[in-house]
């Protein structure tokens, strides 16, 4: 089996066992013996342990991979001005697709209805944390500290640093080829590592799910099917709809052959819901398997894990109007602007906030004057909204990077056509040999 198919067996492995275990945990004629050892030795022993074991080891190569990918990204455009085009066009898609998310996330929920019906609880609460000041975010992008910054995982403050110092490495004369062939190096050492741990991806794909969903059930889910299944079909509908028109009609690329090659990515996505977590793995795809320049791909991804969260977005837009429906508010056109502007803005506006998920929409129902106070009700199912939306987010960022490629002419089309270079193990493949 490839290891794409390894993870999605894995997938499915977990979601059957959590759901098994948490049957038998709620089970009455259960012995408590059998639930205590499934609970404490199983879910919270075994699963809650290798879990977060790889978790852990797919953040520790977040830093150095953003760090070294975009020094060498900036370093190979030598003297060339196009740093500048490049990031506005990251910047101006990530942007249009976010305002397209939410439009059709507001389209949607308004023909569902998906809060008609549906009981207030009174005893939920939620308390908003405090966004900061729009301002106090932009000032905060620029490091004062470098290795502070790395320390901290702040991933703005580390692409600036990497990108200046990728910038001067490209104008040091010799000290600066001999600086730029080390971090070539680096690179590759790091991908190596990337793909050791993606030899471990099934076994931390299985207890991560396994977990979750012993701890969810299936219950969580009914009480909101209409909003649960509102959300997932606005989000499937924009990963495979949206996105796919815009690589066909923008970059002449194969939606198909993409999506074939996100499969591993949405796995990886899916059982961490993080984004930062899942970026080892999307980088080296999209310029592995994808044929996406590292001058482009080492910036346009770390930058979308950062801000792009057109899933979240979506999220936004539609619990915006199942909370309205609940709470029997009507929302005018006006009120429908506002929601669009404000959830696309907040999109980078709060990007270093932890919790930006439910911070932003705290955001978008002030604006629209709606209780905060309504997110409580949507907090049971949001974990595993969250996994789906975070397969969105990362679909995003690799369709940003084929596109910006492409237009740039830093990108690799035979590599991106070869139906085996999206098979991890195989090391046959004329294109990616090429490109490696």
């Amino acid at each position: 089996m490839t290891l794409t198919n390894r993870i999605l067996l894995a997938m499915v492995a977990g979601i059957a066992t959590g759901s098994v275990l948490n049957l038998l945990l709620h089970a009455p004629g259960v012995g408590e013996a059998v639930k205590t050892f499934a609970d404490a030795y199983l879910v919270n022993g075994i699963f809650d342990v290798v879990g977060r074991i790889f978790v852990a080891s797919l953040k520790l190569l977040v830093v150095p991979l953003v760090l070294v990918s975009l020094i060498c990204g900036a370093s190979s455009l030598g003297d060339s001005a196009r740093m500048g085009p490049i990031a506005l066009k990251t910047l101006g898609f990530y942007l249009v697709t976010t305002a397209i998310a939410i439009s059709l996330a507001l389209f949607f929920a308004v023909l569902v209805s998906p809060g008609s019906g549906v009981e207030m609880a009174g005893s939920a609460s939620f308390q908003a944390r405090e966004a900061p000041p729009l301002a106090d975010v932009l000032v905060d992008i620029f490091p004062s500290n470098p290795v502070q910054a790395m320390a901290e995982g702040k991933m703005l403050q580390i692409i600036v640093f990497a990108l200046l110092f990728g910038y001067a490495i490209s104008h040091a004369g010799e000290p600066g080829r001999r600086l730029a062939s080390f971090f070539r190096d680096m690179d590759a050492v790091i991908m190596k590592m990337v793909e050791i741990l993606m030899a471990l991806a099934p076994y931390g794909v299985y207890t991560l799910l396994s977990k979750l969903f012993a701890n969810l059930g299936i219950s969580a889910i009914l009480d909101l099917a209409a909003y649960v299944f509102t959300v997932i079909g606005v989000l499937l509908l924009h990963a495979l709809g949206v996105y796919s028109l815009l690589l066909k009609g923008l970059a002449r690329v194969s939606p198909a052959m993409m999506i074939r090659k996100m499969r591993p990515i949405w796995a990886f996505a899916f059982s961490t819901a993080s984004s930062g977590a899942t970026l080892p793995i999307t980088l080296r795809t999209v310029e592995k398997r994808m044929g996406v320049h590292n001058s482009v791909a080492g910036f346009t991804v770390p930058l979308g894990a950062t801000i792009n969260m057109d899933g979240t977005a979506i999220m936004q837009g539609v619990a915006t109007v199942f909370i309205a429906q609940v709470y029997g508010v009507d929302l005018t056109m006006g009120n429908y602007i506002t929601v669009i502007l404000t959830a696309t803005l907040a999109s980078i506006g709060t990007a270093a906030v932890p919790g930006v998920g439910l911070i932003t929409l705290a955001l978008v129902l002030e604006q629209a004057g709606l209780p905060v106070e309504g997110i409580a009700l949507i907090i049971g199912v949001d974990r595993l909204l969250d996994m789906v939306r975070t397969a969105v987010n990362v679909t995003g960022d690799a369709t940003v990077a084929v596109i910006v490629g492409k237009s740039e002419k830093q990108f690799n089309q035979e590599v991106f056509d070869d139906p085996l270079a999206d098979q991890h193990d195989d090391a046959d493949s004329p294109a990616l040999l090429k490109t490696l």
